[in-house]
């Protein structure tokens, strides 16, 4: 049963979810807005891939409730150690249609993928906002070398099975294909919102260590690093970067976290 969902408003999009009687739709802890009286909430340590968003019973005996137990602590656990929300909500209307209210937690545009359990998606860490019961939320490790180089690119959110799941970014979205371009592209690694399974992620380094590169590093206000996505699928980025709002924020109050001379020169004020 597909998701009924609206989204709607402009600098800060919010979605409003509309719920079949016992249908369920689980966030990450946060992100919630509003219901209605008929749809109850609940809070819970498991992930939707523990039963697909309801609670399962004590089949097996204490064994049973044993791996259960010892799976919700890994799940947890994972999470965050990724830098993730320990818990999520889980929301089913009864008696009736309902009505949830969610939102990202930064000024920017939501989306609605619909999974079809034939390619999963990818998503930058905090991007989830709210999916179906029957869509399985996990996280996704990059490579070592590919993370310490990244940033943002080390852990990734992984949206499986079938069904509807909102994810939310900064500022404005636009959607590109690496295929409509010869196949690569570059991006700021800040940009990545998105992407569908079968783009290949990486990082590169911005030029080599010479005198051009090492402009591009200092003056460009870039780093030492790109995003490199590969292959031929959707991919969503975003206008507006975490870092490059943290450092609006802190100029304004009287601080320029990179300097005159951009990021690898920066000062901190205070």
């Amino acid at each position: 049963m597909t998701l009924q969902q609206e989204i709607v408003g402009n600098a800060m999009q919010m979605a409003v979810v509309s719920l079949h009687p016992g249908q369920t739709v689980y966030c990450e802890a946060g992100k919630f807005l509003f219901k209605t009286t008929n749809v109850t909430m609940e809070t819970r340590l498991s992930g939707p891939s523990n039963g697909g968003g309801q609670q399962q019973g004590g089949g097996g005996g204490m064994g049973g409730m044993l791996r259960q137990a010892m799976g919700t602590a890994m799940q947890a656990g994972q999470r965050v150690l990724a830098g993730e929300s320990l818990a999520f909500q889980y929301f089913t209307s009864q008696g009736g249609e309902g009505t949830v209210g969610f939102a990202g937690v930064l000024p920017g545009e939501m989306r609605a993928l619909e999974l079809d359990g034939t390619r999963a998606w990818f998503a930058e860490k905090d991007a989830f906002v709210a999916a179906e019961s029957t869509v399985d939320f996990g996280i996704a490790f990059q490579g070592g070398r590919t993370g310490r180089s990244g940033g943002e690119g080390f852990v990734l959110e992984k949206f499986t099975g079938r069904g509807t799941v909102i994810i939310a970014g900064a500022g404005n979205f636009i959607d590109l294909n690496p295929a409509d371009f010869g196949g690569r592209i570059e991006v700021d690694t800040g940009c990545v919102v998105a992407f569908e399974e079968g783009i290949q992620y990486g990082v590169q380094r911005i030029g080599g260590l010479n005198r051009q590169g090492m402009m591009n590093a200092v003056f460009g206000g870039e780093g030492l690093s790109l995003a490199t996505l590969e292959g031929n699928g959707r991919v969503i980025l975003q206008s507006l970067t975490i870092e490059s709002l943290a450092n609006a924020l802190k100029k304004a109050q009287g601080g320029d976290k990179q300097g005159p001379t951009g990021g690898l020169f920066s000062t901190h004020a205070g």
